[in-house]
């Protein structure tokens, strides 16, 4: 059980098309489609459908993949990793802990200190500028 649960059609009344298309039927959008891809402001990304902190403005890094991209969460407990097999291949799904929203993958390819690219969805973020 989640923390944040809504039918379907709550989560129409509340989020857009794209979001809930991404976040709630595991879609993906096009790459280099999303502003928050080439956001270089200081903040903080939540989930766009319960506002659980995902990712730190300081942990992202541009990938060259054309997703925003993190090395790290900002908590661990917040996301959730599960095995992915769709599409012919095994990859490593991101989850919103708090509401299942879909947020992308992770991968072992990226920056120090972890090693982790988090290419995540930014249709299923939410940017909150630091004040």
């Amino acid at each position: 059980m989640r923390a944040v649960e809504k039918t379907k059609e709550e989560w129409a009344q509340e989020l857009t098309g794209q979001q809930c298309f991404v976040l709630f039927e595991k879609g993906t959008e096009r790459p280099f489609s999303h502003p928050y891809n080439d956001n270089k402001e200081k903040g903080t990304y939540v989930c766009a459908a319960c506002n659980t902190p995902l990712f730190d403005s300081d942990a992202k890094f541009d990938s060259g993949t054309g997703w925003p991209s993190f090395f790290k969460p900002v908590d661990a407990d917040n996301v959730e990793e599960i095995t992915d097999r769709s599409h012919g291949m095994s990859r490593t799904e991101v989850l919103c802990t708090n509401c299942g929203g879909h947020l992308g993958h992770v991968f072992n390819d990226g920056p120090r200190p972890t090693g982790l690219r988090y290419c995540m969805n930014g249709a299923a973020l939410k940017f909150i500028k630091a004040v």
